[in-house]
């Protein structure tokens, strides 16, 4: 192939998605999130936000049905869009296809900034009880008033190993599934459920993004887990499948579970659940653990992915010239 054509024919998908991959992490790794009025999601955020407080003011079978109506909707115009995104990138030549494609991939992950504000609430407890307590109730829904320092702690690494799936992981994994449409779909779900997905007066019009969350993260939160905890073992899997049953969520438990046998550390939600019962309290240095086990997870999930992408492309390659 020639310079001129390298630099004027589309590449092959897999090279694309493993390139946009590539520098979108890089770009995650120097700068983290773009500001709040750059933000795909913040700008989703915008619009959930108020469509779901006048749904959910509805009696409970309209509000479900209007909930599920207006899933649907957004859903469908996101996916169409990035959809026509994605055909469009690809008639372009490399160079300018990979960038501008890690570009939109990019606010759909955030792997740094998980890290950041999981160690900034260590860094508040070092201040004192109060100010960990403070930070934290930036990162939790729970009342965080009567936590104690070791109570602080497990939360934070909870949220660390939940996000993980959350953020990081299952958007990608449905971005090598589906490409932009499916990581935008993820997104969108994710964001959707954590804005209208609880009990009490969100009850019914979240339902249908609770339940549609729950199914797309079901494989992910398992692939998760076997990246903070492998457990190849039969022994290993049955113990990790029995904390995750501890709590409520068909998915959080599995790599919060996994982190709590990893670092052999008690993690729990008071009067709800407690994974791995019989380990310690969390301290100080267990935090600054989770966090590497938590980046070593992310590194191998980034290597197999775009790895794959390249190997494909590769497999391909060969094939043509055989």
């Amino acid at each position: 192939m020639t310079l001129t054509a390298l630099a004027t024919d589309p590449a092959p998908w897999p090279v694309l998605q493993a390139g946009a991959l590539l520098l979108a992490w890089a770009l995650d790794r120097c700068f983290g999130e773009p500001p709040n009025a750059w933000h795909p999601v913040a700008w989703l955020g915008s619009v959930l936000g108020p469509v779901g407080r006048r749904v959910r003011a509805w009696p409970p079978r309209a509000a479900f049905v209007g909930g599920a109506l207006v899933w649907c909707a957004l859903a469908a115009g996101l996916v169409a869009g990035a959809w026509a995104l994605q055909d469009w990138l690809r008639t372009l030549p490399a160079w300018l296809a990979v960038p501008l494609l890690a570009l939109l991939l990019k606010p759909l992950f955030a792997a740094r900034m998980l890290c950041d504000e999981v160690r900034a609430v260590e860094a508040a407890l070092q201040q004192g009880l109060d100010a960990g307590r403070a930070r934290l109730a930036w990162l939790v829904s729970r009342d965080v008033r009567q936590l104690t320092a070791a109570q602080v702690r497990e939360s934070a690494i909870e949220t660390l190993a939940e996000n993980l799936n959350d953020s990081v992981i299952a958007p990608l994994a449905w971005f090598a599934v589906a490409g932009l449409p499916g990581a935008v779909l993820y997104r969108f779900a994710n964001t959707a459920d954590a804005m209208w997905g609880y009990r009490g007066a969100w009850e019914w019009a979240g339902k249908w993004a609770a339940r549609a969350d729950d199914a797309l993260s079901w494989p992910t939160a398992r692939v998760t887990a076997l990246l903070l905890r492998p457990a190849w073992r039969r022994a290993d899997w049955v113990q990790l499948r029995g904390e995750a049953a501890r709590t409520p969520s068909p998915n959080g438990g599995w790599p919060m579970g996994a982190m709590a046998l990893r670092l052999d550390i008690c993690l729990g939600k008071p009067g709800v659940y407690a994974l791995h019962p019989r380990g310690r309290a969390p301290e100080a240095a267990d935090v600054d653990t989770a966090l590497r086990h938590a980046q070593s997870a992310v590194r191998w999930w980034m290597t197999m992915l775009a790895g794959g992408w390249l190997g494909w492309a590769l497999m391909g390659a060969a094939g043509g010239l055989a």
